[in-house]
């Protein structure tokens, strides 16, 4: 299985725009891995990675920082000069989702209505309500984070392989024996440290600690299911930490690394 990781920064990217902190100033002299686009950023980060071809989107959840980089759909399907003559995309894009999750995005949009159903009139893409997706030897099921199922995780398998992808809003982590014996946890919704960008020190009340795990509870979680390595990503310019200081934070956990835009994972 080969998993190249884009989009490694959070809902703010880094650098931040008219940010002249460390981080930022860092990120802007030596751009990548010390850059990190967000997961809405994903145009330029296809163009950087190289990546020739897209042929299946599978959202997670419906949150703005995940799902409004969806103009690529645009970038990479829509060639106006054809469309001028009636003709359409010969292969759309398949965009897929748990059904309550497609049913989330199909209401974001703008005066003109929704954007995904613009999209499918437009012959870019087709859209589909599934629960596993199957392609060759690869395996991706989809594991709804709660009963309401608007958050998605996936498993994805390979030749005996398996990997998690828990991207964001996964706390609490659901119990599942799927789990088990997993090879790979990528995972977000990750705060990383107590003291943040410019000092900023979380105290034990803060409400982040609701919603984020701390590297104490993503170390239970790979202990409890038998992880063999974690690599966090969704890795925000508000936690002031830069690719080296994020090297030298893994010396000193237990399996558990940081992930960058352009990681390639083989296993």
């Amino acid at each position: 299985m080969n998993i190249i990781i884009l989009g490694s920064g959070g809902c703010v990217s880094t650098p931040r725009a008219c940010c002249s902190c460390r981080v930022c100033t860092e990120a802007r002299q030596k751009g990548f891995p010390y850059s990190r686009t967000g997961p809405e950023d994903i145009n330029a980060s296809l163009n950087h990675s190289g990546i020739q071809k897209v042929e299946h989107i599978l959202y997670s959840h419906c949150d703005p920082d995940h799902t409004m980089g969806m103009r690529v759909i645009e970038q990479l399907k829509m060639d106006w000069l054809a469309d001028s003559l009636g003709k359409r995309p010969d292969n759309p894009i398949e965009v897929a989702s748990l059904p309550a999750i497609l049913a989330d995005l199909k209401k974001q949009g703008t005066k003109y209505g929704s954007i995904l159903e613009y999209y499918e009139a437009r012959g870019l893409i087709k859209t589909k309500e599934i629960r596993a997706f199957k392609k060759g030897g690869l395996v991706i099921e989809l594991v709804p984070v709660d009963a309401q199922e608007h958050v998605t995780i996936f498993i994805i398998s390979s030749n005996g392989k398996k990997m998690i992808y828990a991207p964001c809003d996964v706390k609490p982590f659901p119990a599942s024996e799927k789990f088990q014996g997993t090879d790979v946890l990528i995972i977000g919704n990750t705060i990383v440290g107590d003291i943040l960008k410019d000092g900023f020190v979380l105290g034990e009340d803060n409400p982040l600690r609701k919603e984020l795990f701390t590297l104490e509870e993503i170390d239970t979680i790979r202990k409890q299911y038998g992880i063999k390595e974690v690599i966090i990503t969704h890795l925000e310019e508000d936690w002031g930490k830069s690719y080296d200081d994020y090297k030298d934070l893994e010396k000193e956990l237990n399996l558990i690394h940081f992930a960058y835009d352009g990681l390639n994972i083989q296993f």
